[in-house]
């Protein structure tokens, strides 16, 4: 990888990751500790990136900004896959499901077994991955107005769709997790996602943990809302104690 591409590679990182020790940076991109700091100095110059006690984060001005999902797709691919195989196995025959646009619930597609489903989706990608399973999947698009940065349907169209029907269970990410609000996203067009959480009998939340204490700016589903929360084995004990208290179920995905 050249430099200017590993550069962009951090900044979406730290994007998703929050502040990072420079030695979880060098293993994760598989190289020196003496170049990720080259790197590092350089976005630094640029005011991209602050450095403090062997850490770093993003500038604060790149605190609010929603990264494409071509870029959220690659990044802690491996710990996707693994919550995502683990919200696969809670679907049943019979279910009808919302599938919400995101990284981590398109994972869920290759560990899908279960092929009696009916599924709503504003996805565009997950809309392909599933046509392109042959499944007899019965498939419900939102309709609506594209936003190519997300790769999904949004607005008024998209909203009404979604409040005309009722389902089973909703499989949702997040941009942030807040034990006091919930849900959180930097999305300003987040309307279909909270209709989401409304048709949908049990709300199953798929995230790495490093998104928990990460507060964005809107606020998609309150957490008294939450039924299920899948996340990696990175979680806090403190917090997954603080999530059992709320009555949430937890999984970790080892």
């Amino acid at each position: 990888m050249k430099p200017k591409e590993r550069q962009s590679a951090i900044l979406d990182y730290l994007q998703l990751n929050g502040r990072t020790p420079v030695d979880d940076l060098a293993f994760y991109f598989k190289t020196t500790g003496t170049t990720i700091r080259k790197d590092l100095t350089a976005l630094e110059t640029e005011g991209k990136v602050l450095r403090t006690y062997g850490s770093v984060v993003l500038a604060s001005n790149n605190d609010e900004v929603e990264l494409p999902i071509i870029n959220k797709a690659h990044i802690n691919l491996e710990i996707k896959k693994k919550i995502a195989y683990e919200a696969a196995k809670l679907l049943k025959d019979g279910d009808s499901v919302i599938m919400d646009s995101g990284s981590t619930v398109l994972q869920m597609i290759p560990f899908m077994a279960v092929t009696d489903l009916t599924i709503m989706t504003n996805s565009l990608p997950i809309t392909n991955a599933l046509v392109n399973s042959n499944k007899d999947y019965e498939l419900l698009m939102t309709g609506g107005t594209y936003r190519p940065k997300s790769g999904s349907y949004h607005g008024i169209l998209a909203e009404s769709t979604v409040a005309k029907f009722s389902f089973d269970k909703l499989f949702i990410g997040t941009d942030g997790f807040d034990l006091d609000l919930g849900l959180t996203t930097f999305n300003e067009v987040h309307g279909v996602s909270k209709a989401m959480c409304n048709a949908a009998a049990k709300i199953i939340v798929l995230t790495d943990s490093s998104k928990f204490n990460r507060r964005s700016p809107n606020v998609v589903c309150p957490i008294e809302k939450i039924n299920t929360l899948i996340t990696d084995s990175g979680l806090d004990k403190k917090i997954y104690q603080a999530l059992l208290e709320k009555g949430i179920n937890v999984i970790l995905a080892d």
